[in-house]
């Protein structure tokens, strides 16, 4: 864990995972036809996490999205 959030390392294919999309991507729209309205928290590897939350995944941070994972920016705080 770094600055409090935690490595969470690459999504496993064969576990329960929400969808990852950039700040700006224009799949995130269709992603959200796929996300419960009520989507209240995001899963990584089978483990949920609640809404507005962040994690680290490999080089960068995620933030749960009503169950989307957004990119918002590189885990590295010495190369932003």
């Amino acid at each position: 864990m770094s600055n409090g959030v935690p490595e969470v390392g690459d999504q496993d294919p064969a576990a329960r995972n929400s969808p990852i999309a950039g700040e700006d991507d224009e799949d995130t729209l269709f992603l959200r036809h796929d996300v419960p309205d009520d989507a209240a928290v995001c899963w990584f590897n089978d483990v949920p996490y609640a809404d507005g939350s962040f994690v680290r995944s490999g080089t960068v941070i995620l933030r749960c999205d009503r169950g989307i994972w957004i990119e918002s920016g590189p885990a590295d705080p010495a190369n932003p």
